[in-house]
């Protein structure tokens, strides 16, 4: 008897029993296949994430591809949803800090530039950081309410990205111009007589626009090392706002050598401003020690303890989020942390920098009084 005859003679069933282990061990042999390929279009797209997705006779139907690799088109902040019903409150405190913030900086940048006497190179470099500051908050605090008060906190991936970009550049160079600042207490205390050739119009300009452009470059820098990361399906950020360690615990691969560069990025944009800071009010405080005035020795000595309070706790609240890695980032302590960076050291600024400046009150009431003349008149 041949095969065929054997064949012919089995039982109907026996031949489907047989048939399904064969169809079993080739699709088996499919999925391996399958397997392998989407590891290398995996691969492929972590090395270049803006890649398209590789054409092949292998598609991908386990999703991997379609939802886990590729680009995230939208976020969800979680910002404050834990709150319940505290977040209306958080919403009316934080709006009306923010109205503070936002007229103590318009006030300060239009008496200014109204007031010609304050147009020295101290009060270009405040009127320059008020400005930035303006910006700094304009970026994330007008999101954060429209979230307080909406169920849909979702933000695109685009606009995540340029959140970031504008956040950090305004923030970098809010750090670089307390720096350039402290210079300029110390050549106006200390190098009286060479003040107005080591702050110049022109040096001033340049020493502006070099915090400027380098505040922007190194966030142009730290955006790209997040965003040319590849992020997984998982798109919840848990902030108020799309800032570094939220958004990089979202990518689906190894982060450490990313994490490493913008370490040092936070190294120099916030270690290297701040150890400036301290050796120029180290020999402000030197200088004024040497005062015969006891009472100009005091009102030396308060004026930089507020401005060193001031500087302490901005670069401290930025190093304490910035310069630690990211799997020891603490949801609740980071974020009251960065609400003390992101609104009450933005407070603090205009008042301790310039309100409580005589000079500038004194410019206040002179424009004060001018608006109220002409209304009069």
């Amino acid at each position: 008897m041949d095969l065929v005859e054997i064949v012919s003679q089995t039982p109907y069933s026996l031949k489907v029993v047989c048939l399904k282990q064969r169809l079993r061990l080739r699709l088996y042999k499919l999925q391996e296949e399958e397997t392998a390929w989407c590891g290398l279009q995996a691969l492929i797209l972590a090395m270049n994430p803006a890649a398209a997705v590789i054409e092949s006779g292998f598609p991908c139907h386990s999703a991997v591809l379609a939802e886990n690799l590729t680009m995230v088109t939208e976020d969800l902040l979680l910002g404050f949803s834990s709150f319940g019903e505290i977040q209306l409150v958080l919403f009316v405190v934080f709006f009306f800090l923010y109205l503070v913030i936002l007229s103590d900086n318009v006030t300060i940048v239009s008496v200014i530039l109204l007031d010609k006497s304050l147009h020295t190179p101290m009060y270009f470099f405040l009127s320059t950081l008020s400005t930035s500051e303006t910006f700094y908050t304009f970026v994330i605090l007008p999101k954060m309410f429209i979230n307080l008060l909406s169920v849909a906190r979702t933000i695109s991936f685009t606009c995540c990205a340029i959140q970031m970009f504008f956040f950090l550049g305004f923030a970098i160079t809010n750090c670089l111009l307390l720096g350039v600042m402290g210079y300029d207490h110390y050549a106006a205390i200390c190098q009286p007589l060479h003040y107005l050739i080591l702050m110049s119009w022109q040096v001033c300009g340049k020493l502006g626009a070099t915090c400027g452009i380098g505040g922007f470059l190194a966030s142009l820098t730290v955006v790209y090392l997040v965003f040319s990361l590849p992020f997984c399906s998982a798109n919840k950020v848990n902030h108020y706002f799309c800032d570094i360690s939220p958004v990089i615990r979202l990518a689906c691969t190894n982060t450490d050598v990313h994490e490493f560069v913008i370490f040092i990025c936070g190294v120099l944009v916030l270690v290297v401003p701040f150890l400036f800071i301290c050796v120029s009010y180290i020999c402000i405080l030197r200088t004024i020690l040497k005062s015969p005035s006891a009472e100009g020795r005091q009102k030396a000595f308060s004026t930089c303890a507020s401005h060193l309070t001031v500087v302490i706790i901005h670069c401290g609240c930025a190093s304490y989020i910035y310069l630690r890695p990211t799997a020891n980032y603490v949801l609740k302590k980071d974020r009251l942390v960065m609400v003390t960076y992101t609104i009450v050291t933005p407070l603090l600024n205009p008042m301790v920098y310039s309100l409580r400046n005589k000079d500038v009150q004194v410019a206040i009431r002179k424009v004060l009084g001018k608006k109220s003349l002409k209304l009069f008149n």
